[in-house]
């Protein structure tokens, strides 16, 4: 240190560093003694202590803005707790499941990805994507995107609700006994799809024949000796 000209705080930093010892967090000077670690952060033992009532902390003390705080300031504070990691919550906050989230701390049950903001679906207290929600439980309406609790309607590989199972043009209810074409992944009825353009209706006809001749089979010749 000699010929440097350094402030308090950093000269007691490069003086703990000589020593082999801690700098207290609360006061920022070395530590003699033992010293009390909080999540890698070192302080003397009475130090450790609430920044607002002054008691003294336990391992179940809570971290904010750099501060400590036991747990009823903390409370009274209003800061929500993440129900995964059960930290304080600074910044974007999720409501789910009757707790409060990190954003990137509320995933699937399953595969354990983030929702980041898309829809999830809940089953015993736990969350699951759409995906593994089917997987597991049943299957989502790709109208409403809610779980389909009675009847489910199978139509152009996808599965909807009795009720949302429509016309997407004239929201007329549609059945299986119901003829209608598909157009933009949904239901067009007869009736709407005869009002389509006819250079519209033919190229939904190729379309159509063409995903046909990919269902059917190929015929296998035999060729005789």
């Amino acid at each position: 240190m000699t010929g440097r000209h350094l402030c308090r705080p950093c000269h007691n930093r490069e003086k703990a560093k000589g020593l082999g010892k801690y700098i207290c967090q609360r006061c920022h000077l070395v530590i003699e003694e033992q010293p009390l670690m909080f999540k890698s952060d070192a302080y003397h033992p009475d130090h450790f202590s609430c920044t607002h009532c002054r008691k003294e902390l336990t391992a179940e003390a809570r971290e904010l803005k750099g501060a400590l705080y036991c747990l009823p300031c903390h409370d009274k504070m209003g800061v929500p707790i993440c129900g995964a990691c059960r930290r304080p919550i600074e910044g974007r906050v999720v409501n789910a499941l009757g707790k409060q989230w990190h954003v990137e701390h509320f995933v699937c049950a399953k595969c354990e990805k983030p929702f980041l903001g898309h829809r999830h679906y809940e089953k015993k207290g736990l969350a699951y994507c759409e995906t593994h929600y089917n997987q597991l439980f049943g299957d989502v309406c790709y109208s409403c995107s809610h779980v389909i609790e009675g009847d489910v309607v199978s139509a152009l590989n996808k599965a909807w609700c009795v009720n949302c199972f429509s016309c997407s043009t004239c929201n007329s209810k549609l059945t299986l006994k119901n003829k209608f074409v598909e157009f933009d992944m949904k239901p067009v009825c007869k009736r709407c799809y005869e009002k389509f353009p006819l250079e519209l209706k033919k190229r939904l006809k190729k379309l159509s024949e063409l995903a046909a001749c990919k269902a059917s089979p190929k015929p296998v010749s035999l060729n005789s000796t």
